[in-house]
């Protein structure tokens, strides 16, 4: 789940750095289209034994894509346009607590203390970070529409975790690219109609180097570690891993943007990863359950 969330922040930062040079959707596209491409190959031996249970389920495996892949990913790159990376980053915070609110919706699966506490310690956190430990900061922050398609994509892809509990049984690969190859042609028509008023990729080089990017790590590599950390864990103490985004973000930032670290960066820090620590402590009646 660390690494996941890594690939993911880098994704968002670079989803920031080509706006205005890739479209939103374009760069949706290309990416799940690449991820595609990259991923079949090491898919195909599994693919060919799971296809019949795959066809059997493929409600669910439509609910999946549309959520986890074509939906979630394009309104990000959409909020992009319009909002800071930083912004994104803070935003995917909300995603445990939505998480949960699902998870207990649909199944009725309720969070235990150290869940609450953790995503409560984890929030303190995050609001350290985004006020710079100033009360009066954050009375005037605020939400613009590139920040509005970015809460929207994160309930959305809230709604995508608890549905893996209903995932069909089968490879891990096979899973991911029926879901790549399905969430591709639900973008498609959309990524027609961009190109079709005009949009295309500029910039050259360093853009097609960012779609690359996009199409391995946070696609074929993070959603190949992110299913298997649900099925292991569970959705509510993998969504809170989510708090780790705007962490791993900022310390990118200072890497490759050159951004200056700071005292509330580590206090931000320092509470998150307690309150991913508190998430994934085990009941005492799951743990005599596991004895």
């Amino acid at each position: 789940m660390f690494l996941t969330n890594l690939f993911w922040a880098g994704n968002i930062v670079i989803g920031r750095a080509v706006a205005g040079h890739v479209p939103p959707v374009t760069l949706a596209y290309w990416r799940w289209t690449g991820a595609f491409v990259v991923a079949f190959g090491f898919a195909w031996p599994h693919l060919k034994r799971d296809w019949p249970v795959l066809l059997r389920q493929w409600p669910m495996l439509i609910l999946l894509a549309a959520t986890g892949i074509a939906t979630y990913n394009t309104m990000t790159y959409v909020g992009l346009q319009y909002t800071a990376a930083l912004n994104a980053l803070l935003l995917q915070s909300a995603m445990p607590v939505i998480v949960l609110i699902w998870d207990f919706g649909l199944f009725g699966a309720r969070p235990n203390l150290w869940q609450i506490l953790g995503v409560l310690l984890s929030l303190l956190g995050v609001a350290a970070i985004v006020s710079q430990l100033s009360l009066g900061a954050l009375s005037h922050i605020s939400l613009n529409i590139g920040d509005i398609w970015i809460l929207g994509a994160v309930v959305v892809y809230a709604l995508y975790t608890p549905l893996l509990r209903r995932r069909p049984a089968v490879h891990p690969l096979s899973l991911l690219v029926t879901m790549m190859g399905i969430g591709s042609c639900m973008i498609l028509p959309f990524y027609l109609a961009e190109a079709a008023r005009g949009a295309a990729i500029q910039g050259g080089l360093p853009s097609y180097a960012a779609i690359a990017y996009t199409a391995v790590l946070p696609s074929f590599v993070a959603y190949l570690f992110f299913n298997r950390g649900v099925e292991l864990i569970g959705p509510g103490r993998a969504g809170q891993s989510a708090h780790l985004m705007p962490v791993l973000g900022a310390i990118l930032a200072v890497l490759f943007l050159g951004e200056r670290f700071h005292l509330y960066h580590v206090v931000g820090i320092v509470l998150i990863a307690g309150g991913i620590l508190l998430a994934s402590r085990i009941s005492p009646r799951k743990a005599a359950e596991k004895s």
